[in-house]
């Protein structure tokens, strides 16, 4: 842009007007913002769609809402998910410490990656609602049979993504390590793991929802406890608003700690993506 000459010769640097605070404060929240109509255009639709209605069995919004509401108050709903996040809980650390370690492993030896990878691809590619049923009949309804459930589920996927992540990394540092006379663990700790952490800590989280998966799978087709007791019982009496209430629950906890896990990632682990 030219700047206009006065007319004594001097010239002046034009700058273009500042943004009121209330646009910079809507354009630092713009995320956000549309989030919220997002999930405002879905609870509308979803309104609509109960009041017309498509379906005897699909209740409105606002009688789930309702329900959703009364089951918190009352407890229920609490004391279902004490039931439901222990076998979860157990299933999720145990997969993420074996997943992690054996994907690195995999991903280090070519020898582990041909003894162990097939299995991990065999259970990810296998129907988990046909097998949970085997473990009822092996390990029974407990605690065990629903842990390992999870177990099943989540130990695949956070295992892949780790052997992926460490097979896949940069290797420019690797071989800048190699030039600094860097030791073999020094190219592990130093150069591999950190390179490939983004994509482990992505494995964690899709090896949590997995997890969640697993745990109603089993409390739906192995013993009716938790939250899939909640959902069982109340479709058994056509208690429509509750059930519903129960399945967004499901959503709402999964979603939430997803959210948690991936806000943990970038305020502790990776601090440069949150600043940029």
């Amino acid at each position: 842009m030219v700047a206009p000459a006065h007319l004594d010769g001097s010239s002046r640097a034009v700058h273009p007007p500042e943004a009121s605070p209330l646009r910079q404060r809507l354009a630092r929240h713009r995320a956000s913002i549309f989030r919220i109509v997002s999930i405002g255009i879905f609870c509308l639709a979803w309104e609509i769609a109960g009041r017309i209605p498509i379906s005897f069995a699909f209740p409105t919004f606002l009688e789930t809402l309702r329900a959703f509401i009364e089951m918190l108050l009352d407890g229920s709903l609490i004391a279902a998910y004490g039931q439901t996040l222990q076998p979860l809980v157990i299933g999720v650390a145990i997969s993420a410490i074996l997943g992690v370690t054996l994907g690195i492993v995999m991903g280090l030896s070519r020898f582990s990656e041909w003894l162990i990878a097939p299995v991990f691809v065999v259970l990810q590619a296998a129907p988990m609602a046909a097998l949970i049923p085997l473990i009822t009949f092996v390990y029974g309804i407990g605690l065990l049979s629903k842990t390992l459930a999870v177990i099943m589920l989540a130990l695949p996927v956070i295992a892949l993504n780790g052997y992926k992540a460490v097979r896949n990394a940069n290797p420019s540092l690797v071989a800048m390590c190699y030039s600094f006379q860097g030791t073999w663990w020094q190219r592990i700790t130093k150069i591999i793991i950190p390179d490939a952490s983004p994509v482990i800590f992505a494995g964690l989280r899709l090896g949590l929802a997995a997890g969640f998966i697993g745990v109603i799978l089993a409390e739906l087709l192995i013993t009716p406890t938790g939250i899939g007791d909640l959902i069982t019982y109340h479709r058994s009496v056509a208690d429509y608003p509750e059930m519903y209430a129960a399945v967004v629950s499901i959503i709402l906890v999964s979603t939430l700690t997803l959210a948690a896990l991936e806000a943990f990632e970038l305020r502790v682990l990776r601090p440069e993506k949150r600043r940029s």
